[in-house]
């Protein structure tokens, strides 16, 4: 049994003896009678679970699981609770990073950002066994209202906590990982994408300072290299003048096999661009890029200059849609499976997160009909007075609100059926014999 005294400082103390006879203390903070005797029933619990060898109760385990962490740290020292129960989050968090030797740097630094978040929401001190799903919710509202982080850093940073609390389940520290039903899933934001057009590229590229900017540029535009892990990794090796071919580096994949590098075709918008660095390159240098791998070197920044130094606006994701740009060019031109081998990703990725409609895509489309239209206007078929006798010719909805009349029958704009034509159609007609035909 536990007894209950008052110190003469008015805090309340609890003493028990454990199961080796030692006399044992535990100090409690400023509280009511009532509640003191509330935690001496609790502690009593704990010390017959102990001296036993039987787990407690349900109702003392969640009065366990919801303590703060001095609290906790007070049981631990009295042998009541595992040193494991009082383990705080950022002791906890930074043991875990610390531990993740397998890492690369960059992974260290993005797993650093949840730490940060974790920590800023709920303390470093916060006992990680009291974290319930319900802080996880909280913690997910503090990254979109108090950190104004986007919905798809949201969801990576949730995937991220699920990964530190599986992390203590392993460790057998929780029972359940509280983030565990928050979406971690990055889907795609087509508010996100932009084409960056030829003609923008080069502006950019014009405004770049020196023949390394512009070659930084290059390789994301025309080459689609990530940036910068891919750029500052290209090494003049890997550089093939004869077959122009370039071998990218990829660290981002290279955990997987056969991710460690590419290769990508020494496209003609890149070859001059190299050929002036490489001119200007110190006898002996390694990096294709050297001037720009300094830590404190902000990339994105920077071309966000230039692209206003250039009378552009910068768009999102700048690098990123540079990539995206150059795969849905090359789309239209290569199968898939090779401008995927060429960008660094797989098909269903292409789909999902790169390949963009763009206006491109509609002028071509428009123009394709203008000209079609164009084409069979000129040639008289779309001539309403023609005679009966000629060959039935099906109408073209030229836009105007009149009918369009074919002997005895009208069509009216914008209907369908038997007499619609449709515009893949305008494109290859042809008479034969007095008799109109489609192929």
């Amino acid at each position: 049994m536990a007894s209950l005294s008052k110190h003469r400082n008015g805090l309340f103390l609890i003493q028990f003896t454990d199961r080796d006879g030692n006399r044992r203390t535990v100090r409690l903070p400023k509280m009511a009678k009532r509640m003191a005797d509330a935690v001496k029933l609790k502690i009593e619990n704990l010390v017959a679970a102990s001296i036993t060898g039987h787990s407690v109760d349900d109702e003392t385990s969640r009065w366990v699981a919801g303590l703060d962490g001095p609290m906790l740290d007070k049981l631990a020292a009295v042998g009541l609770v595992p040193k494991s129960e009082a383990t705080a989050l950022g002791e906890f968090i930074d043991g875990y990073i610390a531990g993740r030797s397998d890492v690369k740097e960059s992974t260290a630094t993005v797993l650093g950002h949840t730490r940060r978040n974790l920590i800023d929401h709920f303390g470093a001190d916060k006992p990680i066994r009291s974290i319930t799903e319900a802080d996880a919710d909280a913690w997910r509202v503090f990254l979109k209202t108090c950190e104004k982080l986007g919905d798809n850093t949201i969801r990576r940073r949730s995937g991220i906590a699920k990964q530190y609390f599986r992390a203590a389940m392993r460790a057998g520290l929780i029972r359940s990982n509280p983030f565990d039903h928050l979406t971690s899933a990055v889907v795609s934001n087509k508010t996100r994408y932009h084409f960056v057009s030829t003609a923008d590229a080069e502006s950019v590229i014009e405004a770049c300072p020196d023949a390394e900017w512009r070659l930084l540029f290059a390789l994301a535009r025309w080459g689609g290299l990530r940036t910068p892990s891919e750029s500052l990794s290209l090494r003049w090796a890997h550089i093939d003048w004869e077959r122009e071919r370039i071998t990218v580096p990829s660290p981002k994949t290279s955990n997987h096999v056969g991710g460690e590098s590419r290769q990508i075709p020494m496209f003609p918008e890149l070859r001059p661009l190299l050929e002036d660095v490489f001119e200007l390159a110190e006898p002996g240098a390694e990096f294709v890029i050297t001037r720009y791998r300094s830590k404190g070197v902000n990339l994105r920044t920077q071309l966000g200059k230039i692209i206003r130094r250039a009378g552009l606006t910068p768009w999102p994701k700048l690098w990123q849609n540079l990539r995206s740009s150059r795969e849905t060019e090359l789309v239209e031109t290569y199968p898939i499976h090779v401008v995927c081998a060429w960008i660094g990703n797989t098909e269903s990725v292409a789909a999902k997160h790169y390949l963009q409609l763009h206006d491109e895509h509609f002028d071509r489309a428009t123009g394709a009909l203008q000209n079609a239209l164009r084409t069979v206007q000129e040639s008289g078929r779309t001539d309403a007075n023609v005679e009966d006798t000629e060959c039935e010719k099906t109408p073209v909805n030229t836009g105007r609100n009149d009918d369009i009349r074919v002997g005895a029958k009208s069509v009216e704009k914008g209907s369908s059926g038997r007499y619609w034509t449709r515009t893949s159609d305008l494109l290859d007609v042809e008479e034969r014999n007095g008799i109109c035909v489609s192929r």
